[in-house]
């Protein structure tokens, strides 16, 4: 049995845009719930939850960190997720292991589209949900308008359960629309309040939207429902009962609110974690398949139930090494305990568990279902794996990666860190699924693709701190390639004299266009054994390796058909040498001849945008060579979709940033490739010759 009731478990998210307040929320839970014992701040880099060096120098979460607190025989599992665009792919990892969220709304901006994308996934994971008004004590900040927002850009029916005390620098607490009592606390961030009537001036406000609450939690259930038509009104129990049941079934969204800073409604939002928002007993049970047979399987977050979790994080430290965080579905798992991966079908080797507390670990015996747990230095096990019991394996469905936006060569700085690159990346990429790193064939880079700019800034510098692996960011190279228009008929012949035996080639080709994406057809035409069949392959190779390296600038040929179809031979001199050199002379020479062109790589492109916006990224998108191919609305936003030539938007996630606010969202994917228009294909012939030229010098 583990030491809380699965029933009293809460594995809850902080979940919203950057700068909302999450890390500020999650200090100041910790503080009241005595986990810390003096409030840290972000903007002083003294928080508990954001620790790495790279988010301090930001002031912003760049990683969820993760925590535990005990409220009135609750424990919670906190975790403190990114809201920045940039580091969103590790909240959505996150979300697919929590039951339940907090979400927090800005008194100030309301609702940007990060939290639009985050609610999406919510809404994706069935995670209930309740909202806090954060930062009720700023200039200009509105409860009402963030109500008001939330329904109108994330389509959510909110249900306001308190009203602030007071506004801006005067805001002192909260009313209680359940109980009709004022909470006024102090100004020290203690937390503390006293309890007292509600204010004369609040009174008319506080019955107003307490009836409009009661019509909404009326509709959470039909007995409740037939109580209220009958009575026209509900008990304090009964109004309980139905925001808790409303907020399982996502009927609406209960909102609270106060200052994370401050500390004020604080210990009021804990106390509704613990009443509304679900235990892993609450909810349906994790559905997963038999890693052999496909059957779908059921498992109960029950401790008699055989062991599985599944693993939504990875973070490597130079000192213990890999550190696998993991949610235990069910069943009970102990510490030097042996467990299955069925994702990699291999066995691992448990050693101690810990339960993570911001950036200290703390050993305990055993976690049982519904715990978030971490383990050190498994081999195989990466984020997205099951563990489980071997004789009753299951796997678990991960949530599904978010596909980079931006990709930028690196280089590394000295020949000792050309040597250590490619294992630190490999532990980056352990660390951060979303980031990809390949060696592009044809221009030679390393290049590595993450969700934006600083999200690639930051992995250079925690290479830099974690493994001493120093490497420059580089904007890639664009891989072009030529192709040909016209057709032509020549002669590539090799022959050489030179004392012994010589060498002696001759070939006739037809060379000739391709339809767009076919790639290099070779056509045999040869009769009558004009060139023996031994020497028809070295003339395919010579033209194969001879389109490596184009006509125009030196990019690969493609989509071209060669027809042979004549030459001659010498019994002594010819060779598959002397032939391969024949076939690679006669493609430069039909490459000269048949009308070259280059093309470039097209992506297509799915950019969200803020309704203001959209008239500006259209016109950007044109003055990009860039075509729209379609418009659909969505709450506030446009979903914008294009075809844009890759070399136009390869630092398109700065310049989204800055025309939308930072409120825009992309995703672009290599769709093929066209023509690069005459006006611009001589810039790149240019450019690419004086490559070539300072590479030789």
């Amino acid at each position: 049995m583990g030491k809380y009731d699965t029933s009293k478990l809460r594995n809850l998210g902080i979940i919203a845009h950057g700068g909302a307040g999450k890390t500020s929320l999650a200090e100041a839970i910790l503080f009241d719930t005595g986990m810390i014992d003096r409030l840290g701040r972000v903007d002083d880099g003294t928080s508990t939850m954001d620790f790495e060096p790279e988010e301090i120098k930001r002031k912003i979460s760049i990683t969820s960190s993760l925590d535990h607190c005990e409220w009135n025989g609750h424990s919670i599992h906190l975790v403190d997720t990114p809201g920045y665009g940039n580091f969103i792919a590790d909240t959505r990892a996150c979300m697919r292991a929590l039951d339940c969220a907090v979400v927090i709304l800005s008194a100030i901006s309301g609702v940007k589209a990060q939290t639009e994308e985050i609610w999406q996934w919510a809404n994706e994971f069935e995670i209930p949900r309740i909202a806090f008004v954060n930062k009720m004590d700023r200039e200009r900040a509105s409860f009402l308008r963030a109500i008001d927002d939330m329904e109108k850009a994330l389509g959510a029916r909110g249900v306001a359960i308190q009203i602030p005390l007071g506004a801006e620098e005067n805001f002192e607490g909260v009313i209680d629309l359940v109980k009709m009592k004022a909470y006024r606390y102090a100004k020290d961030q203690s937390g503390k309040y006293t309890e007292e009537a509600i204010p004369a001036e609040y009174q008319a406000d506080a019955q107003r939207l307490r009836e409009q609450m009661v019509e909404t939690v009326a509709e959470a259930y039909d007995a409740l429902t037939e109580k209220f038509l009958e009575t026209g009104e509900l008990t304090d129990e009964e109004i309980l009962d139905g925001l808790r049941v409303g907020t399982m079934r996502n009927t609406f969204t209960a909102v609270l609110c106060g200052s994370a800073a401050m500390n004020i409604g604080v210990p009021h939002l804990l106390d509704a974690i613990g009443a509304f928002l679900p235990s892993p007993i609450d909810r349906t049970k994790a559905v997963g398949t038999h890693p052999k047979s496909g059957d779908i399987i059921e498992r109960a977050p029950a401790e008699s139930e055989p062991f599985s979790a599944l693993v939504f994080k990875t973070t490597s430290d130079p000192y213990t090494g890999k550190i696998t965080i993991f949610r235990v579905y069910s069943g009970v798992l102990n510490s030097d305990s042996t467990v299955y991966n069925s994702t990699k079908d291999v066995q691992e080797r448990i050693g101690q568990i810990y339960e993570l507390e911001g950036k200290k670990q703390k050993p305990i015996k055993q976690a049982v279902a519904g715990d978030i747990v971490a383990v050190a230095k498994l081999k195989e096990t990466v984020t997205g794996d099951t563990l489980c019991d071997e004789v009753k394996p299951i796997v678990y469905e991960p949530a599904k990666l978010l596909q980079p936006v931006i990709s930028y060569a690196i280089e590394p700085k000295t020949k000792n860190d050309e040597d250590k690159i490619h294992s630190a990346l490999h532990k980056m990429i352990e660390e951060e699924p979303t980031l990809e790193s390949h060696r592009d064939t044809q221009t030679k880079e390393l290049i590595i693709s993450g969700m934006g700019q600083v999200h690639l800034e930051v992995i250079v510098e925690k290479m830099k701190r974690k493994f001493g692996v120093e490497v420059l960011l580089k904007t890639p190279k664009v891989p072009y390639l030529e192709t040909i228009r016209g057709t032509a008929k020549v002669q590539g012949k090799y022959k050489k004299q030179s004392g012994g035996r010589g060498q002696y080639g001759d070939c006739w080709i037809e060379m000739s266009p391709q339809p767009r994406g076919e790639g290099y057809l070779f056509d045999d035409k040869i009769v009558g054994g004009v060139i023996p069949r031994q020497y028809i392959p070295a003339v395919d190779k010579g033209i194969q390796e001879a389109s490596q390296e184009g006509f125009l600038a030196g990019y690969p040929v493609v989509d071209f058909k060669v027809a042979l179809y004549d030459g001659s031979f010498h019994t002594v001199d010819s060779s598959e040498m002397a032939f391969k050199v024949a076939g690679s002379m006669a493609f430069k020479k039909a490459m000269e001849l048949c009308k070259p062109v280059l093309l470039e790589p097209i992506v297509t492109m799915k950019i969200t945008v803020p309704d203001e916006n959209m008239g500006d990224v259209i016109g950007d998108l044109n003055s990009r060579r860039g075509k729209v191919v379609g418009v659909e609305p969505k709450a506030n936003s446009q979903i914008i979709r294009a075809v844009v030539p890759m070399s136009e938007v390869l630092a398109y996630s700065n310049d989204l940033k800055s025309m939308t606010s930072d409120r825009g969202l992309f995703t672009m994917e290599y769709s093929h490739y066209e023509e690069v228009p005459s006006h611009l294909s001589q810039k790149v012939i240019t450019e690419a010759a004086a490559t070539t030229k300072n590479n030789h010098q």
